[in-house]
């Protein structure tokens, strides 16, 4: 510390320009919402609990890409007993996560007492529970502090896992600006509290008053150019609010470069298994998580024979905690890695609903682009088997109202071949449904390599008189009334828009229109019939 200033500290810290000149959260969050990636800051959260989840992830990243780095989340006191406290220490303890899980205990969460709120006040003994080392230290004491973390850190580089740290502190101000304070402890607390200052006491441990002198001059003139800066910085262009909900992907590598005349007829769920196999060949940093997709090869066969070529670490069999590696699939996608996580079913999507939407969603946006989402979530849907509702469910309409999240419902074997090379390439979080009526259906897949773009519907049939939208399964189920109809004399037209976020809503609206004069035009859209 005496060898470095604090400018010193500040510059090596920053260490980009564009930190400097656009702030952290560039207009997109408020003080509790800072982004800095490019100091290894991965954004804070309004949410409790998602960073210990995204720590987990950012270890399993680092084990897939075989670095030093380790993870670190701080969090409070209220935090440990939130579920995604419990289901990020067990993932680090039985995948020895190089990850170090920081309780900042200020003894309040929002103004509920943790000695109230805890059935357990110790949160380093937690630790126990999960095999993992739970150490409490004075979080006021910042030597304390310091060697604890050390001794974290160099156990996490060296494979011994994760460790849990309780720094006992205490919250001298409220928990929000203009909240009321002091209805739930005495204001004698708080005074006595402050005597207890971390910064007094490393003033009085340094005890050099010409280097002590220097950093107060410094620290003054930083906190005086962020005020200035703050203060004199432009608002943010309102243009640009709707930026960084997607991310910029490439032009699709379309199926003209693959040979249709060498298709072969597989089945959809083999397509998939193509798909994610020829991708996981090429790209190392492709893993998959999900409850017995190892050996197992899934519920459904989505990862068979995978494990034999790639091993456990990325054919990741998990715990049952849907929302634990949900979250630990965002941790992981930020920093380096693409995760594939296996629902099995769709409806256990629901138990990680929070983290996909106010994590995966939201994080590409609220970082400004600076943090990418490259996570494909699949499951599938639908009835058809006696599964009962909660093996049925089928909730695209839902997730397609989720601003950043692509919500693809694939039909055939190609399309879903197609889709997925697409999901396995582009930087944003995709749900990939699959119906299960039609995973053992059969149809021709082009050979080599393609893509299908997001948001490009597909005609499986042109006709004059009515017009069919379907999705998944009931495409296959409106093309059998169509032929049947044909019959009749009444040419229908079917269109598969393939994907739900984006849908191509052009397509079938100018599909819907085409031939049409001006007086029938609206007789002809009441006439479409939305099957999905």
């Amino acid at each position: 510390f005496k060898q470095k200033t604090a400018y010193e500290i500040r510059l090596s810290l920053v260490g980009s320009e564009m930190c400097i000149r656009d702030s952290c959260s560039r207009g997109r969050g408020g003080s509790m919402h800072l982004f800095a990636p490019e100091i290894g800051m991965m954004g804070t959260s309004g949410i409790v609990g998602p960073c210990l989840l995204q720590a987990a992830g950012a270890g399993y990243s680092f084990k897939i890409l075989k670095n030093d780095h380790v993870a670190v989340a701080f969090f409070g006191d209220g935090a440990v007993n939130n579920g995604a406290f419990h289901e990020a220490l067990n993932m680090a303890a039985i995948w020895k996560l190089p990850a170090l899980f920081v309780c900042e205990n200020n003894q309040f969460a929002t103004e509920v007492p943790f000695e109230y709120a805890a059935g357990n006040p110790s949160v380093a003994s937690r630790g126990a529970a999960y095999g993992l080392p739970g150490i409490e230290v004075d979080g006021n004491d910042i030597d304390a502090v310091f060697a604890a973390a050390r001794d974290a850190v160099d156990r996490a580089r060296s494979g011994g896992g994760a460790t849990l740290i309780e720094c006992k502190t205490y919250r001298t101000r409220p928990h929000a600006e203009g909240m009321g304070d002091f209805g739930y402890r005495s204001r004698e607390d708080v005074e006595e509290w402050k005597t207890r200052c971390p910064i007094r006491r490393l003033r009085e441990r340094i005890n050099d008053e010409p280097l002590l002198s220097r950093i107060d001059g410094e620290v003054a003139t930083l906190v005086e150019e962020a005020r200035r800066f703050g203060e004199e910085s432009a608002w943010p262009d309102p243009t640009t609010a709707g930026n960084h909900v997607f991310a910029a992907c490439g032009v699709a590598f379309s199926r003209e470069n693959a040979t249709p005349q060498a298709a072969k007829s597989i089945s959809f769920s083999q397509a998939t298994l193509d798909a994610l196999s020829e991708e996981m060949a090429v790209n190392p940093r492709i893993f998959v998580l999900g409850e017995g997709i190892g050996k197992r090869g899934g519920n459904f066969r989505t990862t068979a024979g995978l494990y034999e070529l790639y091993g456990p670490e990325r054919l990741c069999d998990t715990p049952i905690c849907e929302r634990g590696f949900v979250g630990l699939a965002c941790g992981a996608a930020m920093t380096g890695t693409r995760p594939v996580v296996d629902f099995m079913f769709a409806d256990f999507v629901l138990d990680g609903i929070g983290e996909i939407l106010n994590q995966i969603a939201k994080m590409q946006y609220m970082s400004s682009g600076r943090l990418k989402m490259p996570i494909l979530l699949r499951g599938c849907i639908g009835i058809g088997h006696s599964a009962a509702t909660h093996h049925s469910g089928n909730y695209y309409p839902m997730f397609a109202h989720f601003p950043g999240l692509r919500v693809v419902v694939p039909s055939s074997p190609a399309d879903a071949k197609g889709l997925m090379k697409r999901a396995l390439r582009c930087d944003d979080p995709v749900l990939f449904l699959e119906h299960r009526e039609v995973l053992s259906v059969k149809g021709p897949v082009p050979e080599g390599d393609y893509e299908i773009e997001f948001g490009k519907a597909a005609v499986v049939r042109e006709g004059t008189d009515v017009t069919i939208v379907a999705l998944a399964h009931m495409v296959r189920k409106s093309l059998e009334v169509c032929e049947r109809l044909a019959e009749r004399g009444i040419d229908i037209e079917l269109i598969d828009p393939r994907t739900v976020s984006p849908l191509d809503g052009e397509t079938i609206l100018r599909l819907s229109l085409i031939h049409i004069s001006e007086p029938t035009r609206l007789r002809r859209i009441s006439y479409a019939v939305f099957c999905l």
